[in-house]
């Protein structure tokens, strides 16, 4: 497995210059074309009029309509612009840019389908926006069908890749995402398997097929390196621990193991990790 192709989703935030630089830097050493993805947010079928021209002749609500799509249009092709004058400083050589109408997570999905790696980003906390968009870089990776590199809210994350965690369950989902992460592990300085079993669970190592897991890397080419923690609280937060500990850049772990439901009831692995991780983090379900 390749990273063919990498996709990035774009819009006007601070952070998209984060994702950015990260997604040219992993496209260059992967040899990899970079989609970038820029949602528009303009309706299908939306007018866009010159306002200067057509006032007199449509109705108030229908200028208003015109006059917020063309906004949302201005405003992606400026996104897509400052991406398209990045990508010549940093000197990506495959690329192209897809504007896309409609509603944004539509839009992320239906382009991120056709990658081997999707990049987003946490929404800001404080940012204005509702409903799905708010949990974007949760509802891709729920359902793009790809591993989904999540970029946090905050820090410097200009390239990935030299010190890998992988959190390891047994789990399909953990499966997904480590074969999904195959092309990264292949180039990491060091990669480590982390498992953490509770306390009360004898024969983890064997139901989770530990040493199985580490020699199917091995005939990748991956040297890991296997931890045993004992969970003696939430999981979260010894992964949390471990990857500062290790400087882990990416965690590689599986997305919503139980329904999500269930987790935004209760609270997960998922949600907790996304919530406090503070490093970039590659899942997949």
């Amino acid at each position: 497995m390749t990273l063919s192709t990498i996709a990035v989703h774009l819009d006007h935030t601070e952070r998209c210059e984060q994702r950015t630089v990260l997604a040219t830097r992993l496209a260059k050493a992967h040899g990899s074309h970079l989609c970038a993805i820029v949602p528009t947010g303009v309706g299908h079928g939306a007018a866009l009029v010159d306002m200067g021209s057509s006032v007199g002749s449509i109705a108030a609500a229908d200028r208003l309509i015109a006059a917020a799509s063309l906004h949302l249009r201005r405003r992606a092709e400026t996104v897509a612009h400052v991406f398209r004058c990045r990508i010549k400083e940093l000197g990506c050589p495959s690329f192209d840019v897809c504007l896309v109408d409609g509603e944004p997570l539509d839009a992320l999905l239906g382009h991120g389908r056709a990658c081997d790696l999707l990049i987003v980003g946490q929404v800001d906390a404080a940012a204005t926006v509702v409903g799905k968009a708010r949990h974007m870089h949760e509802e891709a990776m729920l359902h793009s069908g790809r591993p989904v590199l999540i970029v946090p809210r905050t820090g410097d994350f200009a390239c990935v890749g030299q010190r890998v965690l992988v959190a390891w369950d047994g789990s399909r989902e953990a499966a997904m995402a480590v074969r999904g992460a195959l092309p990264l592990l292949r180039r990491a300085a060091q990669v480590t398997l982390v498992s953490m079993p509770p306390d009360d669970d004898q024969d983890t190592v064997g139901r989770w097929c530990i040493p199985q897991t580490t020699h199917w890397l091995m005939r990748h080419g991956i040297d890991a390196r296997t931890l045993c923690d004992r969970a003696d609280g939430r999981i979260a937060d010894g992964l949390v621990a471990r990857a500062r500990s290790l400087q882990a850049d990416p965690v590689v772990m599986g997305g919503y193991g139980h329904s999500r439901a269930r987790e935004r009831t209760l609270g997960g692995v998922t949600r907790e990790m996304l919530a406090q991780a503070g490093v970039p983090v590659l899942m997949a379900h």
